[in-house]
């Protein structure tokens, strides 16, 4: 995402490169639907960032070691298809060992397919670089996905449900009913409908108040970086110079 008078970035600059600095959520403002879409659960949101996480190494591991060999003319489709394999795969593996968060999913998860995090990273990173850093790359886009999905959906389900990581055993169904002392989330509602007159804010599970959380937690990330020095948040693949080179 740099240009070409960027100064290159360690091993570990380039893990936590996607942590805050570019993370695709909140700096580059990719993976937009699926971020909205899933995020009204914690449990849903922490399954899609795994998955995700999974997807990115995966492909970008792929395409980096490919990258020689697939011709320039057809690069495009060739990542599309290693990417489909690779979320083909993560979804038979979800379906299997987690199927409550498969089912919770739904059509979001083949349709990471087309999020523009995993083709965008597979464009400008791991076809220009090495297979461990390409590797790296995908692990840390992956977490700052993460990341901003818990955040998000900590958010709209706290206020918006009154719960916190409710049914959470379906995370980790190998753990047992029993495991973790049976835990399987918090419900906060009832206890403020005991001691208060709050109730949950049902606008927050809703679109709009989707927006309205990605909107403010964006504000708060683009405050933090003006204080900084900083820039504001990169919209898109404006911050890349990938096409300005192939057209130099």
């Amino acid at each position: 995402m740099a240009n070409e008078n960027t100064p290159k970035v360690g091993a570990l600059g380039t893990l936590t490169n996607g942590f805050v600095k570019e993370n695709p959520v909140l700096r580059l403002v990719l993976g937009t639907c699926p971020t909205l879409a899933v995020s009204t659960s914690m449990v849903s949101a922490i399954g899609m960032g795994i998955a995700t996480i999974m997807v990115l190494i995966l492909s970008n591991t792929i395409i980096s070691l490919f990258k020689r060999i697939i011709p320039s003319k057809v690069r495009i489709p060739a990542y599309i298809v290693v990417i489909s394999s690779m979320v083909t795969v993560v979804s038979m593996l979800v379906k299997a060992f987690v199927p409550v968060i498969y089912e919770a999913l739904g059509v979001y998860l083949p349709l990471i397919t087309v999020n523009c995090i995993i083709l965008g990273r597979a464009e400008s990173f791991a076809s220009k670089n090495s297979v461990i850093l390409s590797a790296l790359d995908g692990l840390g886009m992956g977490i700052g996905f993460l990341a901003a999905l818990f955040s998000i959906s900590f958010l709209r389900e706290f206020v918006g449900s009154g719960t916190l990581l409710n049914n959470f055993t379906s995370l980790v169904p190998f753990l047992g009913e029993n495991a973790l002392g049976g835990f399987n989330g918090l419900d906060v509602a009832s206890f403020f409908a005991q001691n208060t007159n709050l109730e949950p804010v049902k606008l927050l599970i809703l679109p709009a108040g989707g927006f309205l959380i990605y909107g403010f937690i964006m504000a708060l990330v683009n405050r933090m970086n003006h204080k900084k020095g900083k820039p504001s948040v990169t919209m898109g693949c404006e911050g890349c110079n990938a096409c300005e080179k192939e057209a130099k």
